[in-house]
């Protein structure tokens, strides 16, 4: 996939949430959507806890964990947050990159 898909994808997503509950302002979807952020995140980290056999028995043995996917769904929901305040993602990745790029360690 390239980029430009992922961001046209990330484009009408949004859209579609927005219509979907109904919000009239992009205001009204910052919380909510961040609070899905927050929550990809913590199943994230459980996937990856889950990965390395960190939690308890009971927790590795009731959950099938799909690491990759997880990961996918921070990507997304994360994108979908920049979109509804209009960061240009494409540019904004180009600067950051150059600027870690230019980092002296």
């Amino acid at each position: 996939m390239e980029l430009n898909e992922l961001l046209t994808f990330v484009k009408q997503e949004h859209k579609r949430l927005m219509q979907h509950y109904n919000f009239k302002d992009k205001k009204q979807m910052i919380y909510p959507q961040m609070l899905k952020v927050m929550e990809e995140l913590g199943e994230l980290s459980e996937a990856i806890l889950h990965t390395n056999s960190l939690q308890r028995k009971d927790k590795l043995d009731s959950k099938d964990i799909q690491l990759k996917e997880e990961f996918i769904d921070v990507i997304l929901t994360t994108l979908i947050l920049a979109e509804n305040f209009e960061i240009d993602i494409e540019k904004e990745l180009k600067n950051k990159i150059e600027k870690i790029k230019n980092r002296t360690y």
